[in-house]
């Protein structure tokens, strides 16, 4: 029987065996079971998260979304990794690229330096760039540009209109769009978070 919590594809982040021995539910035995549970998790989260005015641009409430979003699932959700991966930044520099990339999205904000939506989704790609957690980064990272926009008074991103989780058209776009953002090309991305 293959290993439910091994990731289906070379774009996701592998657990360490010490992160998979982390999950909660028992009864989880395959995939579509961990997905579901995840996005059981997720959506409450969203209800906590979008209620209320929240501070989007504090460390501590990106490690508290994290943890609202994954911690009926994972022990380690919420606490910022400490392995390294095979994408995002050295585990020594998380904390250090997080202050950055949020006082530079205060000052985008505050100078009027790019529209709303190009801020949250630059903001979205800096976040999931830097991978401040074991896993769930992407969807992390997608909640809390949706946040930051409707805090600027814009309407969530539609992310493709498809799950970007599963293995598919969806995900191969919003991978390619992110890796051309990496290479300083945000045109794909900034047409994908609105397709």
């Amino acid at each position: 029987m293959t290993d439910p919590l091994i990731e289906e594809d070379e774009a996701s982040t592998p657990l360490t065996e010490e992160e998979r021995e982390e999950l909660i539910p028992s009864y989880i035995s395959l995939r579509s079971e961990l997905n579901e549970a995840e996005q059981r998790n997720i959506l409450g989260a969203e209800v906590w998260a979008f209620k209320s005015r929240r501070d989007v641009l504090s460390e501590q409430f990106l490690k508290n979304l994290h943890k609202r979003m994954f911690g009926k699932v994972w022990r380690w959700a919420g606490v910022i990794r400490t392995s390294e991966r095979n994408i995002g930044v050295e585990a020594y520099r998380i904390s250090t690229e997080l202050r950055q990339l949020i006082d530079d999205c205060k000052c985008w904000i505050e100078f009027e330096s790019y529209e709303p939506d190009e801020i949250a989704a630059m903001f979205s790609h800096r976040l999931v760039k830097i991978h401040p957690f074991p896993n769930g980064n992407g969807r992390h990272s997608r909640t809390a540009a949706d946040l930051l926009l409707v805090s600027l008074g814009g309407e969530r991103f539609t992310w493709g209109c498809s799950n970007i989780v599963d293995v598919g058209e969806t995900r191969k776009n919003y991978i390619e769009a992110l890796h051309a953002a990496d290479n300083h090309d945000y045109a794909p991305f900034f047409e994908f978070v609105r397709s």
